[in-house]
């Protein structure tokens, strides 16, 4: 009966178009991949500047290996925190947050949200979130057990409705900077004000912004956002094409939550060979201007190539360029169809997305050229003249 139950459920994933199944990567990260056995080149990946193979980093992940081994054997609490993860801390601190930050490393962002938020806030607490902010924000304040309000996308008056009328002891506003299904950027600026006004934390999930905007060190520089009261979480596993997270704030924040959080307190620290890797990524961002303009070139190029098409290209100027196509069955056919013709551009479709939203989420890569850009626009326009009108 249980198996049963789970298949019927599933069929009506199926019947829904919401099936999800796994794709098998056979090469390294770039944009030309094996996938299930068949060449493509692929819009797909997080891999923003196109670190994730590169070789210099590679290189130092081999020496993190023979200097370190692999594990890190125990949580960073009882014998796993090395002298290289606090070498990367101190690295990390001095260039996302400058003087007077300190930054504690993560396996992964799920994990630094939740150690953020489930640390600050108790149910005498309230959490102020973004209607689009990404699931381990949501999973964290239900966690938590703090009272949850959403406020609409990016709506700085609805956010400072709700901060003037709760008497929440503690308040939190979580945010992502830039959103990982939108590509747009939170006004932080505005929202930081309400927090000086409203004495509240702002949490700010930097995951599709670090390493790409304010020259790489993310939306606080590029805002130029200095506050005790501002916490930035960022991944390591995106831009810097490595792997897990990190948060950034006032070195009492970080105290306490290597004092209480507990999905930092309770896990095995990540391998040590990872802060080798990361430290030569975050050289890279900080002396190598060069990705970020590449970048932003092919940002350019896709958006000006994207006239007359008729999907709605949202107002996106990272790497992140949606299409909304719309019907759960029609975006999975222009995702086949690219398919087909040897592109690989992922189909969005609800819950992460709302229902009629469903997209192409094209990801743009420095590692990404302009013919293969180009590419990618001719398809467009191809598969667009032969769907009805």
């Amino acid at each position: 009966m249980l198996i049963q139950e789970l298949e019927n459920r599933l069929a009506l994933r199926a019947q829904a178009g919401l099936t999800r199944t796994r794709k098998i990567v056979a090469t390294p990260v770039a944009p030309q991949v094996v996938r299930n056995g068949c060449a493509m080149l692929q819009f797909a990946s997080n891999d923003y500047l196109g670190l994730a193979s590169d070789p210099r980093i590679a290189a130092a992940a081999k020496r993190g290996v023979d200097d370190w081994g692999v594990g890190a054997g125990a949580s960073h609490l009882i014998s796993g925190h090395t002298q290289i993860v606090e070498t990367l801390e101190r690295e990390i601190a001095d260039f996302v947050g400058g003087e007077s930050t300190d930054a504690l490393t993560f396996s992964s962002g799920y994990m630094a949200n939740i150690a953020v938020i489930t640390a600050l806030c108790d149910q005498n607490a309230a959490v102020f979130s973004d209607e689009l902010n990404h699931a381990c924000i949501i999973d964290g304040a239900r966690l938590s057990g703090a009272e949850k309000h959403i406020f609409p996308h990016a709506n700085v008056e609805a956010l400072a409705k709700q901060l003037r009328s709760s008497r929440a002891k503690t308040k939190l506003i979580a945010t992502d900077s830039v959103f990982s299904m939108d590509g747009d950027t939170a006004p932080l600026d505005q929202y930081l004000s309400l927090a000086e006004k409203y004495d509240a934390w702002l949490l700010v999930d930097d995951a599709h912004a670090f390493g790409v905007i304010g020259e790489g060190r993310g939306s606080a520089a590029h805002f130029n956002l200095k506050s005790e009261r501002l916490i930035t979480m960022g991944t390591l596993g995106k831009a810097a094409g490595v792997a897990g997270a990190f948060v950034c704030a006032h070195p009492t924040v970080i105290a306490w939550l290597v004092n209480t959080a507990r999905s930092y307190i309770f896990t095995t620290a990540a391998p040590p060979l990872l802060a080798a890797a990361a430290r030569e990524a975050l050289r890279i961002m900080r002396d190598e201007p060069s990705q970020r303009a590449q970048l932003a070139a092919r940002i350019a190029q896709f958006r000006g190539g994207c006239a007359g098409l008729p999907w709605t290209l949202m107002p996106s100027e990272t790497a992140i360029q949606p299409l909304i196509v719309g019907e759960n069955e029609a975006v999975l056919a222009l995702s086949a169809a690219l398919e087909a013709r040897g592109l690989w551009v992922p189909a969005i479709r609800p819950p992460t997305v709302a229902a009629g939203s469903a997209r192409l989420r094209v990801s743009l890569s420095a590692a990404h050229t302009a013919s293969q850009v180009d590419s990618l626009l001719a398809a467009l326009h191809a598969l667009a003249n032969e769907t009805p009108r």
